[in-house]
């Protein structure tokens, strides 16, 4: 076979595979997902969820927090 047809029916062969591989290419567009908002669609019973709790930080934390940021490194 010939140099010429053999690198013509790659070619073919090559933009074949491309050709396929591009219809086969799904990628979805933007849009909005509805549904339920909140702790209403949560999967886990209401006893489990995680419940928001006022934390304050401890003013030592804070403190020690302050000096690991203002020491200088040897």
């Amino acid at each position: 076979m010939k140099l010429e047809i053999t690198r013509g029916l790659l070619l073919v062969g090559a933009l074949g595979v491309a050709t396929l591989a591009a219809a086969a290419w799904h990628e979805p567009g933007p849009s909005v997902i509805s549904g339920k908002g909140g702790l209403d669609s949560c999967p886990m019973p209401p006893n489990l969820r995680a419940k928001q709790q006022n934390i304050r930080p401890d003013d030592d934390l804070l403190l020690f927090l302050f000096g690991m940021s203002q020491s200088k490194a040897r």
